[in-house]
């Protein structure tokens, strides 16, 4: 232990205890007596704070410290979004706090859009008098002299469908889970497409003022959702509030605050100029309107903006109250009017030099838009393990949906058995019923592959998969489920090949070859012989020989491919019992598609 008294670990938030083990290179049964020896009760796959596992580490000579959120370092790039990425390169020393970004995630009916909309009104900035004037997908509210950004985009669905394009608007999910119903199907969802982001979730406890609220059950049922209240020693703030009364409402944006104070929310306001699209539109009489949130850098009146396939030099910028702006800074949205053609939400938007500049972007993306569309490139069982041999990932996401309940949790737990050292089973999203188009946007956003178990995917589902090139794989039985997964953890999962008959062909005479060996003059009867193709020689209905072609010729030359009617003269690769009457079929392999 004295080897390791001094050395520390970064460790993140939460972890579970598997984590846990490998990252102080400990067992799992060392770290489960420990956890105990301090009064919690723990199982292998349970999510324990960074305090809780401060003191374990500790007791093993290691010091925790803790891990640094929203840090491209130590990621793969598909955990962090694009823009980070991008401004990666900025110098420290020019980073300054920026106001946090908020989305609003939740079941239906829990109170998302009347929660926004108390949020609106009774906080919006100073200055605005007369309400909303316009409605640009973002505004900003002002809080104890602090600024906050909310996108009026409440969904899951939105916020992922911008994941999926390689965006991230929001820094912080607020989880809004009503009192009286407690955490729903699309709850779980939600947090699931929040955690996959790796986006800090705080929940508001909504509808506390109905006589029916219980909210001790909602935090329970958190909990056990990996989402253990603050008041509970754990890390999730869930504040109380009501949109009906319009209580709690500061209470939320100081806890906002708060959260955003502990995340590593900044940008330079004299950098590169990138951000995000939010929503755009085709106006009559004013042309294309787009609404942009700007997350690095500041956005003038006049630049030459390229986002997704449009471009333009913008003419004019409104702020979220309809006022004329001249420029906008990091995570302000605004209005623009410029633009050549509509833009997609969640498309990124920079500013470029010249319009040369900009029409070889769009060039670029609009090639690279149809190799993409002519080849769909699925995230199948091997091609992640091909992407972790070569670096590009550490983990094995998947999506699991199960027929029922029962089901759903004996494969959870096999599934999290399987992970084998670097590369682990990451499972974003459990769930019992039909596979569905949100879990396909997950998994396209998240680059995962869907696992079915006793379900079917909805036609929606499967059409929307092939458009996304998300795999889907269904199982009936659960061991073949589990051993596709640990083939594929060990690299042993080969791909699927399936049989195609080109062609059949008869021999109608043997032509005996001096240093060659027998020929078999043939006729093709059906489809056609191939030189590539693989041949099994059948004698009535024994198939006496399986293999390649070791010559074709049509008249003493050489052919890749004798079509039907036409005679051949076919050699087999090292045999020779050959007869006239025998039948060779020629058949090809096909990698399965799923």
């Amino acid at each position: 232990m004295s080897d390791n008294e001094h050395k520390k670990i970064e460790l993140p938030i939460n972890i579970t205890v598997r984590e846990l083990a490998a990252h102080i290179d400990a067992s799992v049964i060392q770290i489960i007596k420990s956890l105990m020896s301090n009064g919690v009760m723990a199982n292998i796959n349970q999510q324990i704070d960074f305090d809780t596992a401060a003191i374990v580490a500790a007791e093993m000579g290691y010091e925790a410290v803790l891990e640094k959120q929203e840090a491209p370092e130590g990621k793969e790039s598909g955990e962090v979004p694009l823009w980070r990425r991008m401004i990666a390169g900025e110098d420290e020393s020019l980073l300054t706090p920026r106001p946090p970004v908020v989305t609003i995630l939740g079941h239906v009916d829990h109170g998302k859009t009347s929660l926004l909309d108390v949020i609106r009104h009774a906080n919006v900035a100073e200055g605005e008098t007369g309400g909303i004037t316009q409605h640009i997908g973002a505004y900003q509210v002002e809080h104890n002299g602090r600024t906050i950004t909310f996108l009026d985009t409440p969904g899951h669905a939105a916020f992922t469908a911008m994941r999926a394009r390689g965006a991230q608007g929001a820094d912080i999910v607020v989880l809004v889970v009503a009192a009286d119903d407690g955490v729903m199907p699309q709850t779980k969802e939600a947090i699931a497409h929040a955690r996959a982001a790796r986006v800090p979730i705080l929940v508001a406890l909504n509808k506390i003022d109905k006589a029916n609220a219980n909210p001790d059950m909602v935090k329970r049922q958190l909990g056990d959702n990996g989402l253990v209240p603050d008041e509970w020693d754990g890390q999730t703030i869930v504040v109380p509030v009501s949109a009906k009364q319009k209580l709690g409402i500061e209470d939320l944006l100081e806890a906002i605050t708060l959260v955003a104070d502990n995340t590593d929310i900044r940008a330079n306001p004299k950098g590169r100029v990138i951000g995000t699209v939010i929503e755009a539109k085709l106006d009559k009489t004013k042309g294309v309107i787009a609404t942009f949130l700007v997350q690095n850098g500041t956005l003038e009146t006049g630049d030459l903006v390229v986002a997704g396939n449009a471009y333009g030099r913008l003419r004019a910028l409104f702020d979220y109250r309809g006022h004329k702006v001249q420029k906008a800074g990091p995570s302000v949205p605004v209005s623009v009017m410029g633009l050549n053609d509509v833009p997609a939400a969640g498309d990124l938007f920079r500013v470029v030099h010249t319009e040369k500049e900009a029409r070889q972007i769009i060039l670029e993306r609009n090639e690279a838009a149809q190799k993409q569309a002519a080849a769909p490139k699925k995230a199948t069982l091997e091609e992640l393990f091909a992407n972790y041999q070569a670096g590009e990932t550490r983990e094995l996401r998947l999506i699991l949906k199960a027929d029922v309940q029962g089901s759903l949790e004996p494969i959870v737990n096999s599934l999290n058995e399987l992970s084998k050292g670097d590369i682990s089973v990451n499972i974003l999203h459990a769930e019992t019923g039909n596979i569905s188009e949100n879990d396909v946007m997950l998994a396209s956003a998240s680059k995962a592959i869907i696992v079915g178990f006793g379900v079917q995917a909805d036609v929606s589902a499967r059409r929307l998969a092939d458009s996304e090139g998300v795999s889907i794989r269904l199982y009936e039985i659960i061991y073949r489920l589990t051993e596709d997964v640990e083939k594929a953890l060990k690299g042993m999962l080969k791909p699927e090949f399936i049989e195609k008959l080109v062609g059949k062909a008869e021999i109608l005479k043997i032509f005996v070859v001096s240093k060659v060996g027998k020929i078999a003059g043939c006729r093709v009867r059906e489809g056609e012989i191939r030189r590539n193709c693989k041949v099994r020689l059948y004698r009535g209905k024994d198939i006496l020989y399986e293999g390649e072609i070791a010559s074709l010729k049509h008249e003493k030359e050489d052919e890749r491919e004798i079509r039907q009617g036409f005679e051949c003269g076919l050699g087999l690769k090292n045999f020779n019992d050959i007869q006239v009457g025998d039948v060779i079929v020629g058949y090809i392999l096909e990698k399965k598609v799923e």
